[in-house]
Formats: structure tokens, C-alpha cells, sequence
């Protein structure tokens, strides 16, 4: 098959010695300027979920041997990052800022994206029953389905409550309809932000948009609060949180956290109430964010344990319980690794590895695997951690001595220089998916 695009190959030799030198990401975007592994016949690899694993899976797949044919199953025509949606919250961004179309991943990189809802993965027969009806067939397969909501954890609190109390976890709706609630709420008003237990997707992002909410309040109804009701004890990047928020908004923010009434019982969306037990909490906005379980592709198709998420082999994320399958990003079970975008982007490049050496009838190669999450607490303001990640066993763990995370006490200007590191990240992550 003659390609209307131009994409050079890497020798395994050559990318074993750039992960050495420059890690997992810095090696995986020099392809396209060395020799590829290609194989000897066409083989057809399928990537479901078109988000932050299973975008980049498909461009890499493509990357690393321009023969493969790929085909990306998502049924929406655009994405909408979760990360920076809070930006949306605090009038920072707009949402066509944080969309993004599949047409380069077609007309650059020769990808098949198909516009349908995946149903059901038959790992025996390799096919991909699509919910109008058609199948394809697959060598290998990507699952990256994201998650879903579980909302069999809280009392009373059902789907058809998202209207009224928005998780805005995924998806452009349910994040314009919390963002239309705290428009229309009064000044003097209460915001109940109400996160769950670990693990879910992005665990430090409640407390950004705990953040970004009060930052557009401060500026339009400055006489209201915010009220945490946390279902955990602790949460990520707290001492860093804590003190920007007692900088930036003073008592604007309350935490409590689950032994001191923040775990939610049961949801009121009629009387926009939510009860904890110590009693109950009346909220002008709610903001309540169930826990979370893989998406439902991956569950219906038998990919999911009894924890609700996907147990993988954690060299390849190829399923422990069905061969052939691989499952990447928020839905897979991957040691310590947090549930986020970035963890996603890099589990996708190497498992697009993963794959290609599978179909070569190869060793897979080990890689190390990385990790950053950056949060504002203002425009202005923002704080990270990064950790890398490498085998033990089967199993990912962080690698002593990697990583970090902001200093606790510095100047105002070093919050500055990482708010603008953090939409660098961002540009250039969403450019690597979809550029």
C-alpha cells in the first residue's frame, strides 16, 4: 500500500539506546527519524477509545511501522480533554480550546477511524462487534475505554441526577452544565465539591477545581464558599494545596476529610442536598464525583476483575484474562501508577511496542514509564509531581530517587514558571496525540 505520508524506521538496537539515553517518551518521538520494525505482511492492529491512550496508541502503532494497518474504533467526531477542563470552570479556557479532531490521525498518519460505539470484544474469534451491527477483525487489539461512573456506591444518587448534580468527569456536557450552575448560582453562595476514594481518574483534580471554582468566584461572587467533603483521609499534593489556597483565597475553601463527615451516603438531587454522617449538607451547586470503574467495552467484554478494573501484565498491558487483548490508561490495573493522561499517553507508545514485537513473534522489551501532573490553583499559580515507573517482577513501581514535586515555601514567580510549564505539557502532549 503506497502512503501519501513519510515516516522513517527505528531498529530495536536504536530504540533500546535512546530509552537508555533520553527515557521512554524521548525515544518514542525520534520515530520517524531512524528505520522502523516492520513486519513481513500487513497485519491489522485495533485501537478502541480514542482519548489519551488510545489516540497515541494508534499514531505510534503507525510511527513504528508504516505497514501495519490500524484502525481507531470512537464513536465521537472530536475529544475533549479532561485535563484543563477546570481551566474551563475558571474562566481560563473555553472549550474549543480543549477539543481536538481525528482528521490529521487520517489524512498524516493513514489511520482507519471508525465514527462507531464499540459492543463487545470476542477475544476467540478476534473480532470487534461495533454497535451498528458490523465486525472487525484484529491480529492484536488496543482497549483504551476510559472509565465510568459507579452509581451503585452513594444512596439515591442515579444517572438521570447528573442533570441536577454534575460529576463532570468526562465528556464536554456534564463539564458545561457544572459550569452553567456556577454562572447561575447567587453571590453568597455554596459550592459542594465531593470526591471519592481511590482510585479514580486524576486523583489531584478535584482539589484543582476546588481551586479554579474559587478563583472564578473570587472574581464574580466573592462572598461565597467551598465546601470539600472528601471521601479519603488524605489526598495528593495536600501541603501544596492547603497553602496556596490560604495564600490565594483565604477561607474561601474548607476541607474535610472522610472521618471527619466527608464521606457522602446518600444524594438528594430534588433538594440538592447530600448526607454525610454528621448530618446534612444543602449545596446551591454540587459537585459530586462517584467512584469510578473501567469503561463499559472493557467490562462487557469480560476484561474487567472483580474490582471493576482490568488486571494486566504489566511489560506488555496485555490482559491477564484474555490473550490478544491489551488494555491501556485509566481502565488497566498498572502497579502504583496514578489514573491520568500522561500515564495513558506513555502506556500507549509502549504497548504500541509491546504489539509490533508480539506480531514479529519477539520479546517484548522492558521500558521505564513516566508521570507528570500538573495542577493550577490560579492562572498564574501551579504545582506538579512526576515520578517513572519500571518493573519489579511483573509489576510497575516508582523507581527510588525519580521524580519530585513542587518545593513547598518559594517565591510566587517559581508557582509562575510552573503554570507556564504546565500549558507547555499541555501543547505538547495534545500535539503528540493528535498533530
Amino acid at each position: 500500500m503506497k502512503e501519501q505520508f513519510e515516516m522513517k524506521k527505528i531498529t530495536r538496537r536504536n530504540f533500546n539506546k535512546l530509552v537508555g539515553a533520553f527515557g521512554t517518551v524521548s525515544a518514542l518521538e525520534t520515530l520517524g527519524r531512524g528505520p522502523t520494525l516492520l513486519l513481513a505482511a500487513e497485519r491489522h492492529v485495533v485501537v478502541v477509545g480514542g482519548g489519551f491512550g488510545g489516540a497515541t496508541a494508534a499514531k505510534y502503532l503507525r510511527l513504528m511501522d508504516p505497514n501495519l494497518k490500524v484502525t481507531l474504533v470512537e464513536p465521537k467526531r472530536s475529544y475533549f480533554t479532561c485535563p484543563f477542563s477546570n481551566q474551563v470552570l475558571g474562566g481560563m479556557k473555553t472549550m474549543e480550546e480543549l477539543t481536538y479532531s481525528y482528521k490529521k490521525l487520517q489524512r498524516k498518519y493513514g489511520i482507519n477511524v471508525v465514527h462507531v460505539a464499540a459492543a463487545r470484544i470476542n477475544a476467540v474469534s478476534k473480532t470487534v462487534l461495533l454497535q451498528d451491527g458490523k465486525n472487525l477483525t484484529f491480529d492484536r487489539i488496543i482497549v483504551a475505554p476510559g472509565i465510568d461512573m459507579r452509581f451503585d456506591q452513594i444512596e439515591n444518587y442515579k444517572p438521570e441526577d447528573t442533570d441536577f448534580i454534575p460529576h463532570a468527569w468526562k465528556g464536554r456536557s456534564a463539564t458545561l452544565r457544572l459550569l452553567q450552575q456556577l454562572e447561575s448560582m447567587p453571590n453568597g453562595g455554596m459550592v459542594l465539591i465531593c470526591p471519592p476514594a481511590l482510585p479514580y481518574r486524576c486523583p489531584p483534580a478535584p482539589y484543582e477545581r476546588a481551586s479554579l471554582v474559587a478563583h472564578y468566584l473570587s472574581q464574580h461572587k466573592p462572598r461565597s464558599k467551598i465546601l470539600i467533603l472528601d471521601a479519603k483521609e488524605q489526598f495528593p499534593k495536600q501541603a501544596l494545596f492547603s497553602a496556596g489556597w490560604k495564600s490565594l483565597y483565604g477561607r474561601m475553601i474548607e476541607w474535610f476529610n472522610g472521618s471527619a463527615g466527608g464521606l457522602i451516603l446518600r444524594a438528594d438531587a430534588k433538594n440538592m442536598t447530600v448526607e454525610t454522617e454528621f448530618g446534612i449538607e444543602k449545596g446551591d451547586v454540587i459537585n459530586l464525583i462517584p467512584a469510578q470503574w473501567a469503561g463499559r467495552i472493557a467490562r462487557a467484554s469480560g476484561l474487567s476483575d472483580e474490582s471493576g478494573w482490568c488486571p494486566v501484565d504489566q511489560l506488555t498491558f496485555e490482559s491477564t484474562l484474555l490473550p490478544g487483548i491489551h488494555v491501556i490508561g485509566d481502565a488497566a490495573i498498572a502497579g502504583v501508577m496514578p489514573k491520568s493522561g500522561f500515564s495513558a499517553n506513555n502506556q500507549a507508545k509502549v504497548t504500541a511496542a509491546a504489539v509490533i514485537a508480539l506480531l514479529k513473534e519477539k520479546e517484548p522489551t522492558s521500558y521505564p514509564i513516566s508521570n507528570t501532573c500538573y495542577s493550577f490553583l490560579a492562572p498564574d499559580y501551579a504545582i506538579y509531581v512526576t515520578a517513572e515507573y519500571q518493573l519489579s517482577g511483573r509489576e510497575l513501581v516508582k523507581i527510588n530517587g525519580s521524580g519530585g514535586v513542587s518545593p513547598l515555601n518559594v517565591d510566587l514567580s517559581v508557582r509562575h514558571s510552573e503554570a507556564v510549564s504546565a500549558q507547555r505539557w499541555y501543547d505538547s502532549i495534545t500535539q503528540d496525540m493528535f498533530g
